[in-house]
Formats: structure tokens, C-alpha cells, sequence
């Protein structure tokens, strides 16, 4: 028993990881109003605690840059390019097969969308928008060395459609999207 506590204590608790990810939206609908996202490939970086050997938290930035279109009855609006900024927390169950990991999470964050006024935004006046939502995900971790792993997941985060402040809620869908990002990266336990 007491050797079984000991192994235990000299395990990696925490690790931290760094991926490439994707961001894919739907096609929006609602009051009349159309929003389309451009695809695009972005970073998230994420931090977990281990609280037993099969779950743990985890806090996650992911980072990426697009541009949102609106289309308001039939007639093109323009777009306004954004930095996405993804603000999460999770709870992560995983499971161990050998040197593979599978994982599942669920959470919940905030998805901000920070106007950037350049010659992709045609919507001058477009304020911040800081939508809050869920996460969920799976994946597999495959385990390297010791200290390293390589990662693979499939996250969705659930929140309401950005409408960016403008006079008269002329992007308001008042629907609810799904931002998908696949991700690729590493992760360094320690």
C-alpha cells in the first residue's frame, strides 16, 4: 500500500500544452439576417490539474483571427474581421490503453470577438462582443516519453451568434452557434 502512495506521488499532476487549431462556423440565420464565418487556423494553449489518475481540470486560451459576414435582407453588409479570443474552463475524464489516452471535457468559457479596424472591417462602428457559452470535446492523447504527449481533439464551443453592438441590432440572429476546432498539438506534463 504505502509503495503503491509513493508511485502515485512522483506522477505528473499538471501538464500544460500547445496546439494549432482550426475554427469552422456555420452559416447563421435569423431575423432576416445572414452570417457566414471565413475558416481559419489559430492556437490554444491549456493548462490541467490532475485530481485523480483518470480526471482533471483544465483552463484553456485559444486564439484565432477571422472574419464575420452579414448579409441583412439579401443585401451584402460587408464583414468585420476579428481576433477571437477563447476563455474556458473544463472538466477532462481520460482513460488509459497502454500509451494512449483518450479524453472527453465539458466546460464553460466565454468566446470574445475583439473588432479590429482594418481594411477587412467595414463596420467601423462595431463594438466588442464577449459571448458566454459551453465546451465540449474529445480526443486522444499518445504518449511519447514521460513527459510528453501528442495531442488530437475535436472541440465545440455552444454560444450565441456575435452581433458586435451596431444601431438598430442590424446583425442581431438571436441563434446560437457551434464554433468547431479541431487541434493538433503537444503537451509537457510535469
Amino acid at each position: 500500500m504505502l509503495t503503491a502512495v509513493a508511485g502515485y506521488a512522483q506522477e505528473s499532476r499538471q501538464d500544460v500544452s500547445i496546439s494549432a487549431t482550426g475554427a469552422f462556423a456555420p452559416d447563421v440565420y435569423g431575423n432576416a439576417v445572414k452570417k457566414s464565418t471565413t475558416t481559419t487556423i489559430g492556437l490554444l494553449a491549456s493548462y490541467r490539474y490532475m485530481l485523480t489518475p483518470r480526471s482533471a481540470l483544465e483552463l484553456n486560451y485559444g486564439y484565432a483571427q477571422n472574419t464575420q459576414k452579414y448579409t441583412v435582407f439579401g443585401k451584402a453588409q460587408g464583414g468585420i474581421h476579428t481576433l477571437q479570443s477563447e476563455y474556458s474552463a473544463a472538466y477532462v475524464y481520460s482513460r488509459n490503453y497502454g500509451n494512449f489516452f483518450p479524453f472527453a471535457e465539458i466546460g464553460v468559457g466565454a468566446m470574445v470577438y475583439h473588432p479590429l479596424k482594418d481594411s477587412g472591417t467595414y463596420q467601423v462602428d462595431a463594438k466588442q462582443n464577449m459571448n458566454i457559452g459551453g465546451l465540449f470535446g474529445a480526443g486522444v492523447a499518445y504518449e511519447i516519453s514521460p513527459s510528453f504527449d501528442i495531442r488530437v481533439e475535436y472541440r465545440g464551443f455552444v454560444a450565441k451568434t456575435p452581433d458586435f453592438g451596431l444601431p438598430g441590432d442590424i446583425f442581431k440572429t438571436n441563434r446560437y452557434q457551434v464554433v468547431s476546432s479541431p487541434a493538433l498539438g503537444i503537451a509537457y506534463h510535469f
